[in-house]
């Protein structure tokens, strides 16, 4: 007798457990919401589930960081049209220059409306975004420009200090994207080809690779000896020259290297050389400025000439400008794009984890009166076997 009411007692205590802990886990989902609110509810789930919200987190990190170099380009592309849109006028007014529609007192107020230009597009080229240089490449905290300004205040060089390397971002698993330029790759050309040499000293190019930059003045003047080569300073004294005349090599002050082909010389005079190919903005205003001040020293076909040159340059440097702001352009448009792919695969993943996770609260009902029955019934059957007696067993 007593080892059968000790099982009883056992057995009714367990059952009783059981039913108390069902009715726990039911009462937690239906106030939560959720079927699994901790792994040992459903492992198998439960690590889908995790799975699932650490891909959903990673998505949103991955649109924020398109938000935020969308917004940057899209100052990029602002920048750059305001860039385009001051060069045009530039090209502009030197167009109406060598047409002659400008008089003496024009050209002055040319040379000071290129010099405002120059220190607007300076400004524009160090332009910040959410305190970041929009050209200065992988060193966003450093300016991309530096001037320098000569005894009269006035911009007489401009120096790119911004790193080399552009600054990517991964914007998807695998996808990667430029997020901040390098100011050189926007506003210079970088397709060298042989010097050209404009003037009637009969200078040409020589047969070794020149490494000058832009432009250059190369001056030939003549003494009781023989002619004589001056290049940014540097003179080179051809009657003393024990080298090759047809690839003489001049050297500037900033260490550039120009070959030259010095066996037909015709006279004295000024060659305005061009490194076609390597000129940037820059430069092309700071050349075009000092062309127009030392216009007294050239003929009106020599300058006109010049000048000439001088809007082409500003030409190919104005559409590679606008080719950069049209490919900026197409790579916002496919950020978008990508950030919308992002969000839809997102909200399919918050589906999944929710399929997975959100609870049945219908069945969760059935299910909790189902144990609240039973417990119930429990405790009654409990209570009737062990209210026994030894009497209760004497016929």
């Amino acid at each position: 007798m007593g080892g059968t009411l000790d099982k009883i007692y056992n057995n009714t205590c367990y059952s009783l457990y059981l039913n108390s802990k069902a009715i726990s886990v039911l009462e937690e989902q239906s106030s939560t919401g959720s079927r699994v609110n901790r792994a040992s509810d459903d492992p198998s789930s439960a690590y889908q589930i995790l799975g699932l919200q650490s891909q959903t987190t990673k998505l949103e990190n991955y649109m924020s960081i398109i938000d935020s170099v969308t917004s940057t380009l899209e100052m990029t592309s602002t920048v750059l049209s305001s860039m385009s849109s001051l060069l045009s006028d530039v090209e502009t007014s030197l167009t109406q220059l060598i047409s002659g529609t400008y008089n003496d007192d024009d050209r002055d107020s040319l040379i000071t409306s290129i010099n405002s230009s120059l220190e607007e597009m300076v400004s524009y080229a160090n332009t910040k975004n959410l305190g970041k240089y929009l050209f200065s490449g992988a060193s966003t905290t450093t300016a991309a420009y530096t001037i320098e300004y000569d005894s009269e205040d006035v911009i007489s060089d401009v120096t790119y200090t911004g790193s080399s390397d552009e600054l990517t971002v991964e914007v998807a698993s695998g996808v990667t994207t430029t997020s901040y330029y390098v100011g050189t790759d926007l506003f210079s050309c970088d397709d060298r080809s042989t010097p050209t040499f404009y003037g009637s000293t009969g200078l040409t190019a020589g047969t070794g690779t020149s490494s000058i930059t832009g432009t250059a003045w190369l001056e030939v003047t003549e003494d009781s000896v023989g002619y004589n080569l001056t290049i940014g300073g540097n003179t080179v004294n051809l009657s003393t020259y024990t080298g090759d005349l047809s690839n003489v090599a001049l050297t500037n002050e900033d260490g550039e290297v120009l070959y030259v082909d010095a066996t037909n010389i015709t006279g004295t005079g000024t060659n305005m050389v061009t490194a076609d190919g390597t000129y940037d903005v820059f430069s092309i205003l700071l050349d075009t400025r000092d062309l127009l001040e030392n216009s007294d020293d050239l003929s009106d076909t020599e300058l006109q000439d010049y000048l000439d040159v001088m809007v082409n340059m500003l030409d190919d440097v104005y559409n590679k400008i606008v080719s950069e702001e049209t490919a900026i352009g197409s790579k916002t448009s496919f950020l978008s794009d990508l950030s919308t792919t992002l969000e839809d695969v997102s909200y399919n993943t918050e589906d999944q984890t929710t399929t997975l996770q959100e609870a049945d609260v219908t069945q969760i009902a059935i299910d909790l009166a189902r144990r609240e029955t039973l417990y119930e019934m429990t405790l009654t059957v409990a209570g009737e076997l062990l209210s026994m007696t030894l009497l209760d067993y004497i016929d």
